[in-house]
């Protein structure tokens, strides 16, 4: 077909992260061939996933819980490297040994009813046709800001963590970290050798976990997102409920009381915050480290959100619509999660597929 027209395929995968590339993965191991029966979409303008917008102060070494692509070790890294450059390379070299075709840049505007019963994905590049949809957008671009009283009337810098640029922009100002999870934790532990002052807030007490994290308790972290999911509300992160690692570097900043937290202030002002109690804190800048939600906005015409504001999924597949997949959210937003789920969606996806009359023999994917 015309490229720039609407083209037929059997599955259309958003999203060249961890879990598009593991879909992408076991899709060519199910016999399916890239941009004949399927096609992975991604916005990002090179290989990488979401890690490519990581900050250059987060090294390989910081990075936990990086778990290898199906197939394909991630073997022999420096850990001093930026994780950007390191995992890059390493998404970059695992499309061009499995032949995965990934299109980019490439902006998804819609995914809604076609004809025939299939879904029209609309995008920058044309129209695409699908029997099935698997969605590993993440949620990288969708960064929370939360909203106070006189926000908009600070005259410092704000920004998010998606838009942080490192340690060195804050040298010698002072700086209020909005959050309580690793990001925020990691933003003031590198940040505090450089500034003036840093200040800690957060609206709950932040929760440090000493120990090994072993797997009875990471599956009993990944069933209270899963139990989200399937009542149908916004999932939260896996790393959200099994609490913050006490590293040695945590143990340090916890002593130096740079790790000493705020309660949540009341109030943002010109010059800083200040809370209802008298309580005011001066500043040059607010770091929001508050987290990001699922990227599912261009799913909106398929009204697929339950009341309670998210997508109820059973495994990987929406409940409202079958032919939808989403991989990377809730209990699979996590390198690991996004593997198997990457394995379990193509799983439903082939059954889909074979019950409507598609044979295929599996393909031998490049070794």
């Amino acid at each position: 077909m015309n490229y720039f027209g609407v083209r037929e395929l059997d599955v259309v995968v958003i999203g060249a992260g961890q879990a598009g590339l593991s879909a992408a993965y076991h899709l060519r191991r199910s016999g399916l061939e890239p941009d004949r029966d399927f096609v992975v979409l991604d916005h990002a303008p090179r290989p990488g996933g979401a890690w490519q917008f990581r900050w250059p102060s987060l090294t390989y070494g910081k990075v936990h819980g990086m778990h290898a692509l199906p197939g394909m070790e991630l073997a022999g890294a420096d850990d001093s490297r930026p994780s950007s450059e390191v995992i890059g390379e390493y998404f970059d070299a695992y499309e061009h040994r499995f032949g995965l075709r990934v299109h980019r840049p490439v902006e998804v505007s819609a995914v809604r009813e076609g004809d025939g019963g299939r879904l029209l994905v609309e995008t920058s590049e044309g129209g695409y046709a699908t029997r099935t949809l698997i969605n590993a957008t993440g949620t990288w671009d969708r960064p929370f800001w939360p909203r106070y009283p006189g926000q908009e009337t600070f005259r410092g810098r704000q920004l998010h963590t998606a838009n942080y640029p490192g340690p060195e922009e804050f040298a010698g100002q002072r700086l209020i970290v909005v959050g309580g999870g690793a990001s925020g934790t990691q933003h003031l532990m590198e940040i505090a050798d450089v500034a003036a002052a840093t200040y800690w807030v957060t609206r709950r007490p932040p929760v440090f976990r000493e120990g090994p994290f072993g797997e009875e308790q990471g599956r009993a972290a990944v069933a209270m997102v899963e139990d989200r999911v399937r009542r149908g509300l916004p999932p939260q992160s896996v790393v959200s409920v099994t609490g913050l690692p006490v590293t040695d570097a945590v143990r340090r900043a916890r002593e130096q009381g740079i790790l000493d937290r705020l309660p949540m202030f009341d109030r943002i002002t010109p010059t800083g915050v200040v809370w209802d109690d008298g309580r005011a804190v001066e500043a040059d800048a607010i770091l929001w480290a508050t987290g990001f939600r699922a990227a599912v906005d261009h799913l909106a015409p398929l009204k697929l959100r339950e009341p309670g504001g998210g997508i109820r999924a059973e495994d990987t597949r929406a409940v409202r619509d079958g032919r939808v997949h989403l991989v990377g959210y809730g209990p699979s937003a996590s390198t690991i999660g996004a593997n198997r789920a990457g394995r379990a969606a193509v799983r439903s996806v082939r059954r889909l597929l074979d019950s409507a009359g598609r044979q295929e023999t599996p393909a031998s994917v490049p070794a």
